[in-house]
């Protein structure tokens, strides 16, 4: 496997990331499976892991850290903070008071005294930038973590906490992890040229598009009730579908599966580092390694930029981000008093 530079940190890392999301009770419950998988993945040439604390509660990073004993030195280990983890107001988002824990929580399920990368899950509007970065700094000076990073944040988030970094003296972000697919390409207007930039590695997750275009889902056939039952509207958005129905010849023709077309897309961009798969079965992880080694042709991209023009989103991921300015009503709207004076 040929391995690629994480940003500017001088990591090495593999073009595909193991990601252990659907590791415990949200997706594989077998800890012996899911062990039997990640050890399959390393073999395979994968260096590169990100878990999170919030997948399965923290269950995820127990099991990446059974996996990784006697393996830790090889591996580039990433997790995440900042969803809740538990009722407390104070046990989420992107505060000094819970960053600090939410590590500490992290690094003794995993069994580890660091992480090589550790990234603030979703931005906090509520938070100054400099709160967090300061506390990331102080992380990384005691040598708990080798390098910080971002997730699904804004270009204009992204440049602000930049700027913060460098007017204070402080670490920056060197990575950033947000959604990419076929599908959804809205992040080649600014997000990832702004990494580039920025020399930021790019980790993107969901090329599959949470599976649409692994083409098990297509036009005329019933949805699977168990994704329905958990509210993967998605996977029935009729733009979609159509998108993946003109995609499959071009994956036809290309001679591969749609699935390894999605893959090779997702890391193609000079600014991506890294695409992050999800496998929940062996089976899953199998037939994602058989393609890895693939590169599109000049001329299978520019069938699917006429088929989804680059910068563009077909509808959007249910666990896509919305900043606030767009979720809540009361940011978009000016007062009835003030309504009815103008």
């Amino acid at each position: 496997m040929k391995y690629r530079t994480l940003g500017r940190t001088g990591i090495k890392v593999s073009p595909y990331c193991l990601g252990a999301m659907m590791f415990g009770v949200a997706g594989n419950q077998d800890h012996e499976d899911s062990v039997r998988i990640i050890h399959q993945a390393l073999d395979a040439g994968i260096n590169f892991v990100d878990t999170a604390d919030a997948y399965s509660r923290g269950e995820s990073e127990e099991i990446v850290g059974k996996a990784l004993k006697g393996r830790r030195d090889t591996v580039v280990l990433a997790t995440k903070a900042h969803l809740p983890m538990g009722d407390d107001p104070n046990r989420r988002g992107n505060s000094r008071r819970w960053l600090v824990r939410a590590l500490e929580d992290s690094l003794r399920r995993l069994g580890t005294d660091h992480v090589d990368l550790f990234q603030v899950h979703r931005p906090a509007p509520d938070t100054d930038v400099e709160e967090t970065l300061s506390a990331l700094t102080d992380l990384v000076r005691a040598g708990k973590v080798r390098a910080i990073g971002a997730s699904t944040f804004p270009a204009s988030d992204i440049v602000e906490a930049q700027w913060a970094a460098e007017r204070r003296g402080l670490e920056r972000f060197r990575t950033e992890q947000p959604p990419y697919s076929i599908l959804n390409r809205g992040i080649e207007r600014e997000v990832l040229p702004v990494c580039e930039r920025y020399g930021m590695g790019a980790l993107v997750w969901s090329p599959l598009a949470q599976g649409l275009l692994t083409g098990r889902y297509r036009k005329g056939l019933p949805a699977d009730s168990r994704r329905a039952s958990y509210g993967y509207r998605h996977l029935t958005d009729e733009r979609r579908l159509d998108t993946v129905e003109r995609l499959v010849p071009v994956a036809q023709d290309a001679g591969m599966s749609l699935t390894h077309l999605a893959m090779a897309f997702a890391i193609a961009h000079p600014a991506v580092t890294s695409a992050i798969i999800g496998p929940r079965t062996m089976e899953h992880l199998d037939d994602l390694l058989a393609g890895a080694e693939i590169a599109l042709t000049d001329e299978a991209l520019d069938r699917i930029d006429a088929v989804v023009p680059p910068g563009t989103d077909i509808g959007t991921l249910d666990m896509a981000f919305n900043p606030p300015a767009v979720e809540q009503a009361r940011l978009r709207r000016r007062l009835p008093e003030e309504r009815s004076a103008a």
